[in-house]
């Protein structure tokens, strides 16, 4: 018997507790070598014990640089990729145990909105296949009918109902992510993972789509874990900010904290590369310069895995101690052993680190 679904509602209200729990996740991808017979010799670390929560109704933004494991961790949360170790408690159930039927009833509840949306939406599927193949997929029967719930989605993020009969290449890259957008809700989620949602569109069309997923969270109660490397637009839609590093989360804190008073040495680095639409202050200001390349997380650094490129490296414990992620301020943790003295200037950043071509010199 099909189960029916119809218009978009709110779900939970924000507040209610926290909706997603993840506890030491790790994601490890073999290394595999040999002619004949295959042989693991390594594995890819991409997440190495992840631990965060994410309040119900409320945006988590995830940020770091290219290959730190933040789309992994996004699609590991999902199932897409099968977490190595570690647990996914999704509204009071470990997704990452579940299998066969059990599994695809809690998929239902969590959907994703993919980076590129045109390598994301199949080519040969026009719009309307699009909206309704997640509904077959899970054997739901729209409310008042296929026609009047693909008008609904697409009136919801803003596109005409003509679009229903076009296929992607018809439309432009905003278009086409809002095409995504309505396909993530068309089961009335509460859990949306949206990665890098607009890092492939135009900045004049960024905003747009920023402010739809404002605009869906209100009107449906959905919760985002949003995935990017945009500072500017994580400030702008999340609540939590969480920065991984190699695989682990390095510093978490509300939005405004972390920009505020940001108390790892990576995200301190981070801050200071973000511009000042001020030109006086820009030039006066220091920017620091992390040195080296992001290690192999196939063979990543003993210790603290940011000493190699860390600009207040101590040696004493950086080089042979993990750093444990530890609450300094309600709801703000870092994986810091000198997070107190960096942050009081107690430490300062080696003088090799400042990008010499940001301090003014005298005329």
């Amino acid at each position: 018997m099909s189960e029916t679904v119809g218009e978009p509602t709110a779900s939970a209200p924000a507040g209610a507790g926290p909706l997603l729990k993840v506890r030491g996740l790790k994601v490890h991808f073999p290394i595999v070598k040999g002619v004949f017979v295959d042989r693991v010799v390594g594995h890819v670390r991409a997440v190495d014990g992840v631990d965060l929560d994410v309040a119900r109704g409320s945006t988590y933004g995830l940020v770091g640089e290219s290959g730190c494991g933040k789309s992994t961790l996004g699609r590991a949360v999902l199932r897409l990729v099968e977490p190595t170790a570690g647990t996914v408690e999704f509204d009071g159930v470990d997704v990452a145990s579940l299998k066969g039927e059990a599994l695809r009833r809690e998929r239902r509840r969590m959907q994703m909105v993919f980076q590129d949306p045109m390598s994301s939406l199949d080519p040969r599927q026009s719009v309307e296949s699009v909206l309704l193949e997640p509904l077959a997929a899970h054997g739901v029967t729209p409310e008042g009918g296929k026609d009047a719930h693909v008008r609904r989605l697409l009136d919801v993020v803003g596109l005409p109902g003509s679009a229903a009969g076009r296929y992607p290449h018809e439309f432009s890259g905003g278009q086409r992510q809002r095409i995504g957008i309505a396909r993530a809700i068309a089961l009335n989620p509460d859990l949306v993972i949206a990665d890098e949602p607009v890092s492939a569109l135009d900045v004049s069309v960024q905003a747009q789509v920023v402010n739809l997923l404002e605009d869906l969270q209100e009107q449906l109660g959905l919760t985002y874990v949003v995935i990017a490397h945009d500072l500017a637009v994580v400030r702008h839609v999340s609540d939590t900010i969480g920065v991984m590093y190699l695989g682990m989360l390095v510093e978490e804190a509300p939005s405004d904290d972390l920009y505020a008073t940001p108390r790892h040495p990576y995200t301190i680095s981070l801050m200071s590369a973000i511009p000042i639409p001020d030109p006086d202050v820009e030039d006066r200001r220091e920017r620091i310069l992390l040195a080296g390349d992001l290690p192999s997380p196939a063979n990543p650094p003993s210790g603290c895995r940011f000493h190699t490129r860390c600009p207040f490296r101590q040696e004493t414990r950086c080089d042979d101690e993990v750093p444990a992620l530890r609450t300094l301020a309600p709801g703000h943790r870092v994986a810091c052993h000198w997070a107190e003295e960096v942050a009081d200037g107690r430490i300062t950043p080696a003088a090799s680190a400042f990008d010499a071509t940001a301090v003014p010199t005298e005329t």
